[in-house]
């Protein structure tokens, strides 16, 4: 059984969880990358989740995401089993 963090806000489907690279833009205009941020994905909403007790351990929750993309990390590992 999956918890409600295993499932979209939005359309309740199951995420796809994995790492993401992410860059946050902050209010000042400032920019904060952040590597291997574990996270959610629905693939039918396009939307990224991350656990809000992690944006306010990283110090993130005034930033707005503009970009993450899948951790090369996970592509390293992915392909090491192949």
């Amino acid at each position: 059984m999956s918890t409600g963090r295993d499932r979209c806000p939005a359309c309740t489907r199951l995420l796809i969880s994995t790492r993401f690279d992410a860059t946050f833009r902050m209010p000042d205009q400032s920019e904060r990358l952040c590597f291997g941020i574990p996270g959610g994905l629905c693939a039918d909403c396009h939307q990224l989740y991350i656990d809000p007790d992690l944006i306010e351990l990283l110090e993130l929750a005034r930033g707005r995401c503009t970009f993450a993309i899948e951790s090369d990390v996970v592509m390293q590992e992915r392909a090491s089993l192949l």
